[in-house]
């Protein structure tokens, strides 16, 4: 479903050039669910902006489900975004001015599907939790509610690929619980990919894969069956 191969990412300033990410090689199988952790300034979040056609590569290849991102123009990258490609971002990023329930069908919105819009927009939020908060605006939710917000607009238009940055990262532990296991459990139940940038041992400890980044490598990469193997 994503297959990286010798991914680099170079940032140039006026005094030298700063390698983010030194040539990454990663491959994730459909449907499941990979977390990348490592130090602060390790690459990770990099990684998952080049993944999301968010920012452009210095070389190498990215390949989603089949299609190669890394020479796709900024209309084509907007497109494959709206049709491949959910998001769960640290910060919730939702629209101010639109109710839970308008958050939730703008995905939907941006690829003119609205056959039954409504009604899968009202099932999400009643399936993380929200069936009585859909006409609430962000201002009158708490953080919480708003990342599962968050969560239903980013599996509404049942993306194959679902990216999350940080998911967890502005949450108290209970919230924080509460986030983890709705975004397993809709990555389960939807069937797909999921991949993870975070520090929250809970979530790592979760996830089918484990990928560790540092100093714009990955340094280590285990998966559930070899910790099986091991024990």
């Amino acid at each position: 479903m994503i297959e990286i191969e010798g991914l680099t990412k170079t940032l140039y300033s006026a005094r030298r050039p700063v390698e983010i990410l030194k040539g990454i090689d990663l491959h994730v199988r459909k449907g499941e669910a990979v977390v990348i952790a490592g130090p602060s300034g390790s690459g990770k979040s990099t990684l998952l902006g080049l993944i999301a056609g968010l920012d452009s590569a210095t070389s190498g290849s990215i390949v989603l489900d089949g299609v190669e991102i890394t020479r796709m123009n900024e209309d084509e990258l907007a497109l494959l975004r709206a049709r491949k490609l959910g998001f769960v971002f640290q910060s919730y990023n939702l629209i101010p001015t639109l109710t839970a329930e308008e958050n939730v069908l703008l995905p939907l919105e941006l690829v003119g599907d609205g056959a039954g819009a409504t009604r899968r927009a009202r099932e999400l939020l009643e399936a993380v939790g929200l069936k009585d908060r859909c006409d609430h605006y962000p201002v009158q939710l708490s953080g919480g509610e708003q990342q599962r917000v968050a969560l239903a607009r980013a599996f509404v238009a049942n993306p194959p690929i679902l990216l999350a940055d940080e998911p967890t990262g502005n949450l108290d532990s209970a919230n924080g619980r509460v986030v983890l296991n709705l975004l397993l459990q809709l990555n389960r139940s939807k069937g797909s990919t999921l991949l993870v940038v975070t520090h929250d041992l809970a979530l790592i400890e979760s996830a089918d894969r484990r990928i560790f980044i540092k100093d714009g490598r990955i340094s280590e990469e285990w998966s559930v069956k070899d910790k099986e193997v091991e024990t």
